[in-house]
């Protein structure tokens, strides 16, 4: 049997074809180039046989043009073919669609997908114009607010990244947008400005062409300085031609500064926002080192002539922590980690900016 075996393995191709299409009777041309496709056919299945488990090509891959077999994929780790190497790796591909803008030049993603690829090396990803009609539509979809942004395909759930990014994502159909301002990512630039409701302290008037909102906390040093330097004579330059909203940003923990905010709101109920916010700002030390700061800031609205009761009942009740609390998500979905932040439109104004910074985004904002 085994000698059996080496005479068909030491066979030539034509020998074992010639074997196989031994005619026993006449036939036609048609029927003998048939005969003579199957017999080749048998020929190459017969000794594929012979040489199992050895690294071949596939009949179907070398008509197409090369490549390897599954069986030798499904053994190999890491094999070398067309001048490249290629690496297996057990996690399955992950799609992601990258929204820009090619005219940023801080916008440029390539810093985040070298990030991305050592935690996720399966990633490839697409990019999209954020002003393109798909671009927009993924904007709408996942209301994104700065750029650049990664939306990631459904197959991230089967990796191990997936637990830890969970709490950074938002899930939209079968995609995953992380949420790059709150996650850390650089902000190349923001394509939304925060929105503005009914119950946001406003000043100014609320058909203006520039928009101003700043998250702050009345008890930071820095948040004083730059409400002395820059918010006060912006009010006092600008008047109704901008619109001013104020949003209070203090963490839960910071009792006396929410117990400011908090009177600040009920402050702004009676339209005294700004005489009040002057007054907090002015007496940082006093309420702020307080046990409790309610009973002084009752006694501040008695001496700036509001409704005391009225006041009082507003406080006491606590008739603006949700708001507050709003307040806090939505500035930590635009990453701000400090304040005070304020935004121009999508412009943000860092805590280093100077007055004149902020006269030339007004400006420029009002002569859209």
């Amino acid at each position: 049997m085994i000698e059996e075996k080496k005479e068909i393995q030491d066979a030539s191709i034509e020998e074992v074809v010639e074997e196989i299409t031994e005619e026993t009777a006449p036939e036609t041309e048609e029927e003998k180039k048939d005969k003579k496709i199957k017999n080749l056919i048998s020929a190459v299945i017969l000794l594929a046989g012979l040489f199992g488990g050895s690294l071949f090509v596939d009949a179907i891959q070398m008509v197409r043009g090369g490549g390897f077999s599954q069986h030798a994929l499904d053994k190999a780790d890491v094999f070398e073919a067309n001048g490249k190497t290629w690496v297996a790796f057990t996690q399955p591909m992950v799609k992601v669609q990258v929204v820009s803008d090619d005219t940023c030049e801080a916008c440029k993603p390539d810093e985040v997908l070298v990030g991305l690829k050592q935690a996720l090396p399966t990633i490839s990803n697409e990019k999209i114009d954020v002003n393109s009609a798909q671009g927009k539509k993924l904007v709408a979809q996942f209301g994104l607010k700065t750029i650049p942004a990664f939306i990631f395909s459904k197959e991230i759930e089967k990796t191990e990244l997936f637990a830890k990014a969970e709490p950074f994502l938002d899930k939209q159909g079968d995609s995953y947008a992380i949420k790059s301002a709150e996650a850390g990512f650089p902000v190349g630039k923001y394509i939304n400005a925060p929105a503005i409701s009914d119950n946001d302290i406003s000043i100014g008037s609320t058909d203006a062409t520039a928009k101003v909102v700043a998250f702050g906390n009345f008890q930071s040093p820095t948040d004083k300085k730059v409400y002395t330097d820059i918010i006060t004579p912006m009010l006092k330059d600008y008047g109704d031609k901008i619109q001013f909203v104020f949003k209070g940003y203090v963490p839960a923990t910071a009792v006396q500064g929410n117990s400011a905010a908090l009177a600040a709101m009920c402050a702004n109920e009676q339209g005294k926002f700004v005489v009040f916010a002057d007054k907090l700002f002015a007496t940082q030390d006093t309420w702020g080192k307080a046990k409790d700061a309610v009973p002084v800031l009752k006694g501040y609205a008695a001496t700036l002539g509001l409704k005391a009761a009225d006041f009082n009942t507003c406080l006491d009740g606590k008739k603006f922590a949700a708001q507050i609390t709003e307040n806090l998500t939505e500035g930590q979905s635009f990453g701000v980690q400090a304040t005070p932040a304020i935004f121009i439109g999508t412009d943000l104004q860092t805590t280093a900016a100077k007055y004149d910074d902020v006269k030339k985004a007004l400006d420029a904002q009002l002569t859209k």
